[in-house]
């Protein structure tokens, strides 16, 4: 409807335009009129098709950020009458050959979480494989990983921009990857904040939500694997950073990460504000390349991708690998051209996922079925 009004008003601009080309002062002020509002029209198309494309918000109220405070109990109770932390909202169907049977495609949950230290809450989109469904594996309990995309992004970037659940179905079916539980989110936590998955002192608590509430969230939702080992996270720009961060940080609750175009100093700016509370030690606790350089290594597994051509973080990325040591592991996929966009990004991502794959675990050692991982 928008572009239509745009089309009209360009039209009539150039209709009208000759008659009001005398130097009096309403036909200056029809011309501005005629400059304005077309000018305003044009934006506000362009604007519209480019968060159509990319997904950015999804409603006034996150442009606006008005997304409220998150209630902690939706009015119902999960184990031992504890608040029940996962409200599932809906089903979605894969696009891949019957996507719309789970036990053939998996599905994809519709949910919204609530953590229960933090206070904080937010939409997310959950791919459970189609192993899930079938009564060979009702006893499995199944690897995490939290997939998050980059701010200001929207967590449906992950479905139609990275295809993570296409991909990740086909890889499945095909036995490269283990059947693995997907949590698709935004780095945001339903903030209009840039806050790169950090406690804000005084403010909010983003890296006790996806160390802490969310792995509480899922497990009690969903038959998961337990430890470490089980549960990973892998993400695209600052959900790269996320990636790397969080597990460095808490190695004894997430064993990898999968940076995709990850910056890994710690930003102060406009979109993040002061994160840090003032404090130059706390800011260099979440310098990636600063703990490197300065604090013992974490037990975990990073993978880091960047291109030769087109990405600027490739000599970051370098300097990281170099500074790693045991009992950190960090392996690189460096395209010889590529960039900081989603067609990048999907590109690696199969081999992201066989090597997340090669790093995780379930409880069961023995599966009724081919699940073996190649790295």
């Amino acid at each position: 409807m928008l572009c239509l009004v745009t089309v009209a008003a360009a039209s009539a601009a150039v209709f009208f335009w000759p008659k009001l080309s005398r130097q009096h002062v309403v036909p200056i002020l029809g011309r501005v009129g005629i400059l304005l509002s077309t000018q305003v029209l044009l934006l506000a198309t362009v604007a519209v098709i480019g968060n159509r494309y990319f997904v950015f918000y999804t409603t006034w109220d996150d442009l606006f950020g008005r997304t409220g405070k998150p209630v902690l109990n939706f009015g119902e109770t999960g184990p031992g009458d504890m608040p029940k932390l996962v409200k599932e909202k809906g089903t979605e169907t894969i696009d891949v050959p019957q996507g719309s049977n789970p036990q053939v495609a998996g599905q994809i949950m519709q949910v919204d979480l609530v953590g229960r230290r933090s206070g904080m809450g937010t939409p997310a989109l959950v791919y459970l494989p189609p192993q899930y469904f079938q009564a060979q594996y009702k006893d499995r309990r199944f690897p995490v990983v939290v997939t998050l995309t980059g701010y200001p992004g929207n967590e449906r970037n992950l479905v139609t921009r990275l295809e993570l659940p296409k991909i990740a179905a086909n890889e499945i079916a095909a036995g490269r990857v283990q059947p693995t539980i997907y949590v698709m989110m935004k780095p945001s936590v339903g903030l209009d904040r840039d806050t790169e998955c950090t406690d804000v002192p005084g403010g909010p608590q983003v890296g006790m939500f996806f160390s802490q509430d969310l792995p509480e969230a899922i497990n009690q939702a969903y038959r998961v694997a337990p430890g470490p080992r089980g549960w990973a996270m892998l993400g695209d720009s600052t959900g790269g950073y996320c990636a790397a961060k969080l597990p460095m940080l808490n190695s004894d609750r997430i064993g990898a990460g999968v940076a995709l175009s990850a910056d890994y100093g710690a930003p102060a700016d406009g979109d993040t504000g002061d994160l840090y509370g003032g404090s130059k030690a706390y800011r260099n606790q979440n310098d990636l390349l600063w703990r490197l350089k300065n604090m013992p290594m974490p037990p975990v597994s990073l993978l880091l991708t960047s291109s030769e051509s087109g990405e600027p973080n490739l000599a970051d990325t370098r300097e990281f690998q170099k500074l790693a040591k045991p009992p950190l592991k960090v392996d690189t996929l460096v395209l010889p051209t590529g960039g900081h966009n989603f067609k990048t990004w999907q590109t690696v991502l199969p081999d992201a996922l066989r090597w997340l794959s090669a790093q995780q675990k379930t409880d069961h050692p023995k599966e009724p079925g081919p699940v073996a991982a190649s790295p």
